[in-house]
Order: C-alpha cells, then structure tokens, then sequence
C-alpha cells in the first residue's frame, strides 16, 4: 500500500473511533485530545520500530515494547494505563465491525499504580488541637471542638457523624451506631474521655436548642448540621495545627486508623472500627505505619544515613 494512501486509511480508522467516542460515549474534549494523542504515540513507535508494523498486524509483543519504552522514558503509572485503556478501546471498537481484527492490547495488564499514601494527623498534633487550641464560647464552639473529638475518637466518615441521632449514643454501653455505605450498620465503642465529653456537650446542646431536633450535631440555627458545614469548619481548625495540604474530615478518619495500628490495634479489628468491606482497604495503613517507623530509624539510628 502506498504510503500516502496508509497514512490517509489510518487518519480514518483513528478518526472513526474518535468520533464515536464523543458522539456516542459523550467524552470530554480533553479526553478526547488525550486518547487521540495516545493512539498518534502508538502508531509513532511502531513506525519507529518497523515501517512495515501497522495498526492492522501490530501483536502484543508491539505492545508490549511500546509499554516498556513508555516506561523508560519516564511516563508515570497511571499514564500509561490510560494510554493502554485508549488501545484497547480503540480496537475493540473496530473489531465490532471487523470480527478478524486482533486486539493486541486485550490481555495486556498496564504497570501498578502506586497507591497514595493516606494524609493524616500527628497523635502530638490532635493533642494539641484538642487540649490546647481555644474554641471560644457557646454553642458552636463547643459542638466544634466535640466533632473534631468524635472524628478522632471514633473514626466515622463525614456523612455517617452528619447522620447521627441523640438516640444513636448507648451511654450504658459506651457505644455508638452508625449508619455507612449501602445503610449498613455497625456499632463502635468509644472511651470514657469521649463518654464525659458527649455529656458535657450534650448538656450545652440541651441549653441551645432544647429537645426538639434529634440531630446530635446541630447548625447555629438549631437544625442538622450539613456536610460543607463540617468540612469548612475541619478545614480551618486543621489549620491551626498542621502544615499539610489536604485538610479535611477523611484526614481525621486516617488519623483514627493510624493512631489505632500505632499503638497496637489489630488490623481486623481496625477494619470493622472502619466499616470497611474488604482488608485489603484497610491495608493502606500498615503502609503509613511502616513509613513512620522508617522515619523515625532513619533519623535516629546512627547509621541510616550510610544505609
């Protein structure tokens, strides 16, 4: 096939999948810029690698080559499993019309992402903020400073503390019930610093706004507190205490998460603490740990340094 009539087939058959993608699938013209470069970036290589490899007998071991050149060159994890994500699909769309057309990319598995590590607090830190920071008088200064508590104290996520009902607290059983994903429910103990502490703010609570409202966290308006309202409010107490950049009420659940695997915790148990499905979740933790301890030996081991 001559060379300009190649070039004008495979312009048609990128052209083609790119046009389905936004008349079909609806992309973003961002993802679309991405996923046609992606495509150009292929069919560079296999020129660089041989002119006669063409989209229409490229194998897995083309594909391959390409992904180990990406990778060399630097290309982060994640961008190179979109750019394998755009292969696939490109493929898999014409061999819908085109049964004898391979996928090279098919069973191609693209590089591990590397998991980020979760952002959390220092145990010196919430000390801080909850033993020394001044929260002021009244009401909201009082269910400010319960909330940060309770974020700490019990690890919920953000929707499940907003949800809470007075009636959720078993003071007898020092424990709370929570409602998580998909309305499952789970129980969680709490200690007897959090036991006088909800007391105390609940007899403040009592004082503002009487027993009308079920909401154990109340607006200043006496109604349930709402999400953005706990986020702003997590947002600039962190900052009162902490330099890192994400602050927000998931950075108090991993703080939770690593205080309890810190100090001994089993990671079963921190697991069902958390309410979450599948261990391999909670594992990201054991990753912080490891991290703090490999700080710590780094910085005082006489040694490390030469390591």
């Amino acid at each position: 096939m001559p060379k300009d009539i190649f070039l004008s087939a495979t312009n048609m058959f990128i052209d083609s999948f790119i046009g389905y993608l936004k008349a079909e699938r609806n992309y973003s013209a961002h993802t679309l810029r991405a996923y046609a470069g992606d495509l150009r970036s292929f069919e560079a290589f296999m020129a660089r690698m041989d002119e006669s490899i063409t989209f229409f007998n490229a194998d897995a071991d083309v594909v391959r080559a390409w992904v180990a050149a990406l990778m060399d060159e630097g290309a982060a994890p994640s961008s190179v499993c979109r750019k394998l994500s755009a292969l696939r699909s490109f493929y898999s769309f014409h061999r819908a019309a085109d049964a004898s057309l391979s996928n090279p990319a098919g069973l191609m598995q693209g590089p591990k992402r590397r998991k980020k590590l979760p952002v959390f607090l220092k145990e010196s830190e919430m000390d801080r903020l909850i033993d020394e920071v001044s929260f002021g008088e009244g009401y909201t200064a009082c269910r400010d400073r319960m909330a940060l508590l309770f974020f700490y104290e019990t690890g919920v996520r953000l929707s499940e503390m907003v949800g809470l009902n007075v009636e959720d607290i078993d003071f007898a059983a020092s424990v709370v019930k929570v409602v998580g994903k998909r309305n499952k429910e789970r129980v969680i103990p709490f200690a007897k610093e959090l036991k006088t502490e909800l007391g105390r703010y609940l007899e403040v609570r009592e004082r503002f706004a009487g027993s009308g409202s079920g909401a154990l966290f109340l607006s200043s308006r006496g109604g349930r507190i709402s999400n953005s309202q706990v986020y702003r409010m997590v947002g600039v107490r962190l900052s009162e205490v902490t330099t890192v950049k994400k602050k927000s009420p998931h950075v108090l659940r991993h703080t939770f998460a690593t205080a309890m695997l810190n100090n001994g915790a089993e990671l079963g148990a921190v697991k069902e603490l958390l309410g979450h499905e599948r261990l391999a979740t909670t594992e990201i933790y054991t990753h912080l740990t490891f991290e703090e301890l490999r700080h710590f030996y780094d910085k005082a081991h006489p040694r490390a340094g030469n390591n």
